[in-house]
């Protein structure tokens, strides 16, 4: 929408979680002369988290998002395992991380066919109503579109086997998990991570033929406005591969040297949160670099999470087909650290193979079936969950009291982490292509191009009530007739 001649707005912006806009203030010139990524929704579950039974939170807060309700689920119950001294047990521990690495599975599989990528499969330049799962199904045939909706079920079909629901699942508690799975439900889950693998390796194949032959991705893959040196924050194992469901906090700088090694729950004495007064959503920094507005460099203390900063953070991938990938990956762009914000998209769909991979290697684990499924719980007390989400690292913070009621919850979701760096992205972006004050669709869509890179999910990152209510009241008489119609 255009706002007289030097502003414009997009509202809504589209292929994302959540609600938000972006505007684009111009100057005399038809230039950019600032961009604001605004999220008008208003934070919520914190708040009416507190007086709530600890133990309802791996239920309750997941219900913020229907796209990543096992990333809140299990940063509840790693949270609810820390404030009762209950680490689970082999088992549960075993049947969490074949649930989590699933999800990864699926939720990349979904950004790259449904979000992402019909920006580069079907073009940044076609028609809006082409840039959609449908369009690419006409480009990549009909066949592999139902393999993207068949192992998109898979991916879902294992939540509900463990989780016992396919969205919003139910089985973490403190201390472990609920139930387990029989023997016939691990075959069938062997058979479907088998075939994810491969369905893994299909979609980088089909990324690299009809990508990184592609000028345009190309272009945009190296475009200078994009490549935004910056802090990258990560989950990683003891052996220095990306870890999903736990690992140590691994921050590098810029220049890829490590700024910080840490304890999961020691991260939040690495960062701040600032807020603004155009968005409703936090902006956290790193405290020992300070804030310096939205900037990238050494200097800032802008960080981004997600794939490309796990990419950044780990030294190996931890499964053999996704290593082969990473290696490649590195090789294209001449080494590490990445800066190409579309590299994003690229390093999501290596997660997926990897984590297809570890849902496998997981459902042949014999510490599956076999053991206890729960930890005595101790005193309650605080306590620190961290996970990495698809979209990157998640943080739950809770306090109880003796009855096990939630005092205080904070949550730092992956999109409030990177918010900083969506800002600036968009920001650059719409500096490198706005010019004489022509915004058209391609031009719009861009800009929207730059954001879709984080899959961000705002509706986490606000926890999440709309800022302001739609409303329709009908008014009918004894007939049934309507005799009046108010709109808010």
């Amino acid at each position: 929408m255009n706002d007289g001649k030097r502003r414009v707005r997009i509202d809504p912006i589209t292929r994302l979680e959540g609600h938000g806009r972006i505007e684009l203030f111009l100057d005399e010139d038809g230039g950019l002369e600032n961009a604001f990524f605004q999220i008008p929704e208003l934070r919520g579950f914190e708040r009416f988290c507190q007086g709530r039974l600890g133990e309802d939170m791996p239920q309750i807060t997941e219900r913020i998002c229907g796209v990543c309700p096992e990333a809140h689920h299990f940063a509840a119950t790693k949270a609810l395992d820390a404030c009762y001294d209950a680490p689970p047990p082999p088992r549960a521990r075993a049947l969490r991380e074949l649930l989590y690495n699933a999800y990864i599975f699926s939720d990349h599989l979904l950004h790259f066919y449904y979000l992402g990528g019909p920006d580069f499969l079907v073009g940044p330049y076609a028609p809006p109503q082409e840039r959609n799962i449908l369009g690419v199904v006409a480009k990549v045939g009909e066949e592999l579109g139902r393999q993207v909706i068949a192992h998109r079920g898979y991916g879902q079909r294992i939540i509900e086997i463990v989780g016992g629901r396919p969205i919003h699942p139910v089985t973490g508690v403190p201390g472990g998990q609920s139930i387990g799975i029989t023997e016939e439900q691990r075959q069938e889950i062997v058979s479907m991570s088998s075939s994810a693998v491969e369905f893994a390796q299909t979609t980088l194949g089909i990324f690299k033929d009809a990508l990184l032959t592609d000028e345009t991705y190309r272009r945009f893959v190296r475009e200078e406005a994009q490549v935004l040196p910056t802090y990258y924050m990560g989950l990683v194992d003891e052996d220095g591969a990306p870890d999903y469901y736990d690992g140590k906090v691994r921050i590098v700088g810029p220049d890829g040297s490590e700024f910080a090694l840490v304890e999961d729950h020691e991260v939040l004495s690495l960062i701040e949160e600032r807020t603004e007064p155009w968005t409703y959503v936090k902006i956290p920094y790193l405290k020992d670099v300070g804030w310096k507005g939205f900037v990238p460099g050494p200097d800032s203390g802008v960080y981004r999470v997600g794939p490309l900063a796990r990419l950044n953070v780990c030294s190996r991938m931890g499964t053999p087909l996704a290593q082969a990938e990473y290696e490649a990956y590195l090789e294209y762009f001449d080494g590490g650290p990445v800066h190409a914000t579309f590299a994003y998209h690229w390093a999501r769909l290596i997660e997926m193979l990897s984590a297809a991979e570890r849902t496998a290697v997981w459902a042949e684990n014999p510490q599956l079936m076999n053991g206890p499924l729960r930890s005595p719980l101790g005193t309650p007390h605080s306590g620190v969950g961290v996970i990495e989400a698809a979209r990157g690292l998640l943080v739950h913070d809770y306090d109880l009291d003796e009855k096990g009621i939630v005092r205080r919850a904070n949550l730092i979701v992956a999109t409030t982490h990177n918010v900083a760096g969506i800002s600036l992205s968009i920001k650059e972006m719409a500096k490198a292509v706005v010019r004489d004050g022509v915004v058209d669709d391609g031009v719009l869509n861009l800009v929207e191009m730059s954001f879709r890179n984080y899959d961000p999910c705002l509706a986490c990152a606000t926890h999440a009530l709309v800022g302001e209510m739609p409303l329709v009241v009908r008014v009918h008489d004894s007939s049934g007739s309507v005799v009046d119609r108010i709109e808010r």
